[in-house]
């Protein structure tokens, strides 16, 4: 897969092939983002043509919001180019927001970013914005291309009777309902790290943890123990994963956010190492426990469940 990133003003009609192109921000890229490139996939098929997403980073909030608050990804933009990949798609464009950029007119932005890249066909979802102010929508696209390039808009992608968007995942995330966060997204949510040195207070009592430190800008969802998967080192592992603030060692009011998994049979030094944390389900809340004897004791259950369910759902599979 092809990576180019694009900063405004750009045009690059010269070099770049035709294409069948999804547009959108794609956070998370959920299953109603996957319509939308699973769309532009088969035109680009029937045609002949490279399929090709266009992305654009940072969020737009960032830069148009006017807030001081951090913005958190479901997928940082490194997750979401992998997962592009996997979706075979041919060629993505990374376009840098930018407060030039947002204050683009729909028309100039359909010029530059449909005409200038080559695209014979674009495909988006139904609330797809565009251009200064997001005045631009699909209908202005349309009838903007003038047989120069097909336009397809897709449909609401509703789970239930809700729409399935970055927002209601979000919600689910923040309430720790990783079964429902994985059916809208189409796999389980992750979150991308490096092991880092912690107190190392749980190899003391027989639970060893990798602390993760995740990257910049990640969604952590609510506090709380997890049954996980944790790939490292091109593989996955079955664990389990305290996320919250150690109430039992810590002080209450040292607000410290850690993210803690216990690998099952497994004693490699991981340290420095990449990884990624795959949140299956919520066992538990975090609790502060009246000393180390009851603490284990909740960790041996921990474990177990943790070894039932992924049992269970292997049976499943």
């Amino acid at each position: 897969m092809e990576v180019i990133h694009l900063k405004y003003p750009h045009q690059i009609s010269a070099q770049a092939e035709p294409s069948s192109l999804a547009i959108g921000f794609f956070d998370g890229v959920h299953r109603g983002h996957q319509a939308v490139i699973g769309q532009a996939q088969q035109t680009a098929q029937a045609l002949g043509i490279k399929s090709a997403v266009m992305t654009f980073d940072p969020h737009p909030s960032i830069v148009l919001g006017g807030r001081n608050e951090r913005v958190f990804y479901i997928t940082l933009l490194e997750d979401k180019l992998r997962i592009l990949q996997n979706m075979g798609v041919d060629v993505v464009y990374v376009a840098h927001f930018t407060s030039e950029l947002a204050q683009l007119s729909p028309s100039d932005f359909i010029e530059t970013f449909l005409r200038g890249l080559n695209v014979k066909h674009v495909t988006a979802g139904f609330d797809f914005s565009f251009g200064a102010f997001g005045k631009g929508k699909m209908h202005d696209i349309e009838a903007a291309a003038n047989g120069d390039f097909g336009v397809t808009v897709v449909d609401k992608q509703e789970d239930g009777d809700d729409k399935i968007s970055s927002t209601r995942i979000r919600a689910v995330l923040e309430a720790g309902d990783m079964e429902e966060a994985a059916k809208l997204l189409g796999r389980p949510f992750a979150t991308s790290g490096i092991v880092v040195h912690g107190d190392k207070r749980g190899r003391t009592i027989g639970f060893p943890t990798a602390n993760v430190q995740e990257k910049e800008g990640s969604f952590i969802p609510a506090v709380g123990v997890y049954a996980v998967r944790l790939l490292v080192q091109n593989t996955w592992y079955d664990g389990v994963c305290n996320v919250g603030y150690k109430p039992t060692f810590k002080d209450p009011n040292e607000k410290q956010l850690s993210i803690e998994v216990h690998i099952f049979d497994f004693e490699k030094d991981i340290y420095g190492e990449e990884v990624v944390v795959a949140w299956y389900t919520y066992l538990r809340n975090e609790r502060k426990f009246a000393g180390l004897d009851a603490l284990k004791a909740q960790l041996h259950i921990d474990q177990q469940q943790a070894l039932d369910y992924f049992a269970n759902i292997r049976t499943i599979d």
